[in-house]
């Protein structure tokens, strides 16, 4: 038996790595952009990989959501057209349904520093934009939300999403124009940090453009009832690392994904811990990725999968590759039909789904630093 797992792995080695990547593989598409197509794999097996090179000093990065809300589903391409990005990737998993909530982030996401879905304790990309450059890391995040009204303390469940039974969700003016909710709970309308209306047995309440929504159920709901109009209500915010630090300065963007695949030069897949499946893990798939290089740049990848021109990665020959271009932290992202990358116009890789381009939840756009 080890003698086959050690053929097996000499095996991946000379398909994955018997052409290393080198400098000439990257073309330089603006200032501080640079762009390669390599392919990997067998005749039998290929496999298409796109890679956006990003030296941070001269570019800089956003995540936008579709739309420009908390929910709603656009294309990579178009949120990346709107917005004017020389470059983007698909970013963090979500919703994917027909309902009115489709498009809500699936892990922690802020834009511009405001909140607009908690976090699942996944491993998550933090980007702050500084005159100079942009800093970035990669790490776990634990996202608190707490209630505090007259000197109690109450758990918020959930911020701009569907709210369920015996819950409470903050609502902000990201989410939409109203809670959509139905009438089952009862509503506190805050502006600033006091209830400016109180609704019971009345949904879909409107969110106002200086203040939110504290929309409760179930147990929640008769424990709140107290609360009268004038009386403050106010909600806490905590982003803490699992070393229990929290940030001395707020980010300004953060996305999640699953799961970390290097951590301090070394691979490192915490799919267990992060509550993913091992099946997710070991099945090749279309993929996106993100990773920090040794020489400080920043790398963006997608690899095409699900077709005759390229079967896709598992998450083992991933990091493997991004070690091998000198990552010394890495994650995933969402992937499948979602996998898709812009630049300078165009999409450069093969999206997976029949339909062509999927719509997704949000994306991380590339500018020009000095244009911004």
């Amino acid at each position: 038996m080890k003698k086959i797992t050690v053929s097996i792995c000499v095996y991946l080695w000379l398909i994955f790595f018997c052409f290393p990547i080198s400098a000439q593989d990257f073309r330089t598409i603006n200032d501080g952009i640079e762009y390669a197509e390599i392919k990997r794999g067998t005749e039998i097996e290929p496999i298409k990989i796109n890679l956006l090179r990003l030296d941070l000093t001269k570019v800089r990065l956003d995540v936008v959501h579709a739309l420009d809300a908390a929910i709603g589903l656009e294309t990579t391409s178009s949120i990346a057209a709107r917005h004017g990005a020389v470059a983007a990737i698909n970013a963090g998993f979500f919703r994917l349904d027909k309902s009115i909530f489709a498009g809500d982030a699936a892990g922690v996401l802020m834009i511009d520093g405001k909140l607009l879905s908690e976090g699942n304790g996944r491993v998550s990309l933090v980007i702050r934009n500084n005159q100079s450059n942009t800093q970035t890391s990669i790490e776990k995040l634990s996202v608190s939300l707490g209630l505090f009204p007259q000197k109690l303390t109450f758990k918020i469940s959930g911020i701009n999403r569907e709210r369920k039974n015996d819950e409470m969700v903050l609502y902000t003016p990201q989410f939409h124009s109203t809670t959509l909710t139905d009438n089952s709970g009862i509503e506190f309308v805050v502006i600033g940090d006091k209830i400016v209306s109180i609704f019971e047995g009345k949904g879909s309440n409107v969110i106002p453009e200086n203040g939110g929504v504290f929309s409760a159920s179930g147990k929640l709901k008769d424990e709140l009832r107290f609360l009268k109009i004038g009386a403050k209500l106010m909600a806490t915010v905590k982003l803490e690392r699992p070393n229990k630090n929290f940030y001395t300065s707020k980010p300004e963007d953060i996305v999640g994904g699953v799961p970390q695949l290097i951590k301090n030069g070394k691979i490192e897949i915490t799919w267990e811990q992060e509550k993913s499946s091992k099946s997710f893990v070991e099945t090749r798939h279309p993929r996106t990725a993100v990773a920090k290089l040794r020489d400080g740049k920043f790398l963006m990848v997608t690899v095409d999968g699900r077709q005759k021109e390229s079967v896709g990665m598992d998450l083992n020959e991933l990091a493997a590759l991004l070690l091998e271009l000198g990552a010394t932290d890495a994650m995933n992202l969402d992937g499948g039909g979602s996998t898709t990358m812009f630049l300078n116009g165009k999409i450069v890789n093969n999206p997976s789904d029949k339909e062509g381009e999927r719509k997704v939840s949000d994306a991380i756009l590339v500018f020009p630093r000095k244009k911004r």
